[in-house]
């Protein structure tokens, strides 16, 4: 029977357990499960006190804050009355305590080009890039609008805005002219910064000419600034754009971080809403700051001798926080790569592995589900022995695709970090803690210290273990977002209305009898097949358990016995599309989790449709299983050719 609550049925059961390393543990930071729960406890009985302590523990002040947290639900204020500076905490505070030398940046271009960076050269280029910025009449709260290649660049503006307290607003280089003017408008942007084109897949991308577009549409933007990546020929109007270099050979090294309070806005991030209107989800400066600081260490362990690689773009929250904010906090030494994962060859990351002797690797299922379509041979062919941790990051990881990342990546050695958080929540929220936390495939295990979640049905009552739900956060946490941008009443219907009291992630999630977290896909991915309430990537996971399958989506299409049928798109391995294997998927998922979740429809596609984020656009897939026409927003789909592929074969 339906649970009238809104429960989910559970189908999927994953039983294998991985401890930790002996040896990991040994030097991590957090040792033991023991170690990880005393501090869990100190941080629930008190989550204000716990974050005011490691607050003044962490960053640099220059004015004391009075009070640790502000709520007036759901407006949260954190470390009220304290001024600080996240470049400050990002660049100079290292080089005043002698680390200047060591180095921050590995950067590698898609071409082969490289350059190294110190913290105290990635200190002098941001101290006059921000008064590249001052000279064109930026202020604090102005925002700025990043579209660039994942060049140094890119951090070095980012750091430069939080350095004079002005809001950078960093838009995915690929997005189309239409979304980056929706964006300028919407964040009533000052100043545009790009660059002349961008290398993808051997390919240059027009970066200068999408921008010219948009601009013509951005009614605020007064003044762009262009970096010279590819030497391509490009329009520049006069008065308007500048060349980077030019306006950098006249700046002075010489700009002071500037004290901000601590609730200053750091920066907004655009994502997709699915009434059509991109959302600008607000982050402001400390509590964002120590809260992907504290991350960062805990959940990679990081330590001084390590290099940390985080696939991500900085035109994605993972890019802002373990790439720049996070890392750099810490005084990481991170790998930046321009490019993508499959050019000039499918091998091109794990030659990056072993180039630059990478010792954490932090990526996406999506990505690692590509690796394992593309082969074996490709990770094997390079020295991988640097690596120590792995982590995947962006949606939930199936069970197969996180057993092949920990036999073929990491050789059955290196701890996976599998981490649930999301643009909202400014970093990590759920994770294994390496060094104590026994993983279990597809879980990501237990929440970190400082974050209490809760799940719940739709009248906001707990459910049971082993009961899908609402993932809920019942207490405010640093790292929140601080609103919607310039739309406080979205803010508050989309994340609190419908649980009073709690943050409502829009995630399914259900708990084991061991206290484990697992994500059972968005809440809207939800199938009411006969009455059962089943989620979607329980049956994605049965599907890439099959050999043949690389990746899987699963919708619903309206049915008039079930209520809604299931549909799944599959794109396979080492296999061809036929009448015999389509069969033999519907009983495989039969025979993995029931009859209950078989596939009314298998169909078989090259690609999925994906955000440039790599997630899949699942509610795109249902429009076409239940023959509707695309709506809401699509400007964050990777390939529009995919959807016609899919529709084509549709009809």
């Amino acid at each position: 029977m339906a649970q009238p609550t809104g429960q989910l049925d559970t189908v999927m059961h994953e039983n294998r357990i991985f401890p930790p390393p002996a040896e990991f543990s040994r030097r991590a930071r957090i040792k033991s499960m023991d170690e990880y729960q005393r501090l869990w406890d100190e941080a629930a009985a008190d989550p204000a006190a716990f974050w005011a302590t490691m607050a003044r523990e962490e960053l640099h002040w220059f004015q004391p804050f009075s009070t640790a947290l502000a709520w007036n639900e759901p407006f949260a204020k954190w470390f009220v009355g304290g001024t600080t500076n996240a470049s400050y905490n990002c660049l100079d505070k290292h080089v005043a305590e002698g680390r200047g030398d060591r180095i921050a940046f590995l950067w590698e271009g898609e071409p082969g080009d490289a350059r190294t960076l110190t913290y105290a050269e990635l200190l002098k280029q941001v101290c006059k890039f921000a008064n590249v910025l001052k000279s064109l009449g930026v202020e604090r709260g102005d925002v700025v609008s990043i579209y660039m290649p994942l060049t140094p660049e890119l951090a070095i503006a980012m750091l430069a805005c939080a350095r004079i307290g002005a809001v950078h607003s960093v838009i995915f280089a690929g997005f189309s002219a239409e979304a980056i003017a929706d964006r300028n408008n919407d964040a009533k942007a000052k100043i545009q910064i790009t660059a002349d084109a961008g290398y993808r897949r051997g390919q240059v991308l027009p970066l200068k000419n999408t921008v010219d577009e948009a601009l013509a549409k951005s009614l605020t933007v007064e003044k762009c600034i262009v970096l010279d990546r590819v030497n391509e020929a490009i329009h520049m109007e006069r008065g308007r754009d500048f060349w980077w270099h030019e306006l950098m050979a006249q700046a002075s090294e010489d700009c002071p971080a500037e004290p901000l309070d601590s609730e200053n806005t750091l920066f907004i991030l655009y994502t997709s809403g699915s009434t059509g209107k991109p959302k600008g989800i607000r982050h402001t400066t400390a509590g964002y700051n120590l809260f992907v600081k504290k991350t960062f260490e805990w959940v990679f362990d990081y330590r001084d001798e390590d290099v940390f690689w985080c696939t991500a773009d900085c035109g994605w929250v993972t890019g802002h926080s373990y790439v720049v904010y996070g890392p750099l906090s810490a005084g990481a030494t991170v790998v930046l790569y321009e490019g993508a994962p499959n050019y000039p060859h499918e091998g091109r990351f794990w030659e990056i592995v072993e180039k630059y002797k990478v010792t954490i690797f932090y990526t996406a299922p999506t990505a690692i589900r590509a690796f394992m379509k593309w082969g074996d041979e490709h990770a094997e062919k390079h020295d991988l022995s640097s690596l120590r941790l792995l982590g995947t990051v962006g949606e939930g990881i199936n069970p197969e695709a996180w057993m092949w990342y920990h036999r073929v990546i990491g050789r059955e050695r290196c701890p996976i970090v599998d981490t649930w958080w999301q643009t909202e929540t400014g970093g990590i929220m759920m994770s294994p803690l390496p060094g104590a936390t026994p993983t279990k495939p597809g879980s990501c295990t237990k929440p970190l210290p400082g974050v209490i979640p809760q799940i719940v049905d739709s009248q906001g009552g707990e459910v049971d273990v082993h009961h899908g739900g609402w993932l809920t956060i019942a207490h405010p946490w640093p790292g929140m977002l601080r609103g919607i941008w310039g739309d406080d009443e979205r803010y508050k219907e989309t994340y609190w209305s419908k649980v009073p009291g709690k943050y409502l992630a829009g995630d399914n999630a259900r708990r084991d009898e061991d206290g484990y977290y697992w994500i059972m896909g968005r809440i809207d991915d939800v199938l009411n097949v006969s009455g059962h309430r089943l989620s979607t990537i329980e049956i994605e996971s049965a599907l890439v358990s099959h050999p043949h399958v690389a990746e899987a989506a699963a919708v619903g299409r309206p049915d008039e016995l079930k209520g809604e049928a299931v549909a799944v798109f599959v794109t396979l391995r080492g296999a061809r599309p036929s009448e015999a294997l389509r069969s033999e998927l519907v009983k495989h998922v039969r025979n993995q989790i029931g009859a209950l979740a078989q596939p009314d429809d298998v169909r078989f596609t090259n690609a999925l449709p994906k955000t440039r984020s790599g997630k899949i656009m699942r509610r795109l897939l249902k429009d076409i299983a239940s023959g509707k026409e695309t709506v809401g927003d699509t400007t964050t789909l990777e390939d529009y050719s995919v959807l016609a592929r899919l529709r084509s074969e549709d009809e």
